[in-house]
């Protein structure tokens, strides 16, 4: 999408666009929209006490192939067995189905899978959010091309408009149990 926004394609990228630093080096981010963190899912009742490296060291985790919870993971989980998915969905059917213990996902990505399939209804969040800026980014924002300093301006007051009247919350409550602030 950057490559398209920067040949003009398009004036913004509204599209769950993670503000890294990486990506902070090639346009520009209005202020966070919402922030997913990541989180750690289970098979309900797994025994799974805690989600330390330490404790998991008996279990198989799972994430899905090149994605920031695959980074995160390889960084501070090394010692833990983990299985890699090419996609999602695959990681999802690997935890209902036991072929592997635990996951580490994107919270709204998981979120769906969790309270609206029947597959997800097997499983639940062990871990309070994990939220780390050098993996997962400062959440999620308009992605503008760096000269476009007015479109970036008025998105700006547009998000707190609607920060600042409930429109915001109203919004969140409606699709989430969480806030994604």
């Amino acid at each position: 999408m950057i490559p398209n926004l920067l040949a003009r394609r398009y004036d913004a990228v509204v599209s769950s666009m993670s503000m890294s630093s990486e990506r902070r080096e090639q346009v520009a981010f209005t202020r966070k929209y919402y922030d997913s963190p990541s989180v750690f899912i289970v098979r309900k009742r797994s025994g799974v006490a805690s989600t330390t490296p330490e404790d998991l060291k008996t279990v198989k985790l799972g994430v899905t192939a090149a994605t920031s919870q695959e980074a995160y993971v390889k960084k501070f989980y090394g010692a833990v067995s983990t299985r890699v998915f090419q996609a999602s969905p695959d990681l999802y059917k690997g935890l209902a189905d036991g072929s592997v213990d635990i996951i580490l996902e994107d919270k709204l990505a998981v979120y769906d899978w969790l309270a609206n399939t029947k597959a997800g209804s097997c499983c639940e969040f062990k871990s309070g959010d994990i939220k780390n800026a050098e993996y997962f980014g400062d959440g999620a924002g308009i992605a503008v091309r760096p000269s476009d300093t007015q479109l970036l301006a008025r998105l700006n007051a547009a998000l707190d408009t609607i920060q600042a009247v409930d429109t915001y919350d109203t919004i969140n409550a409606k699709y989430f149990p969480f806030g994604i602030r």
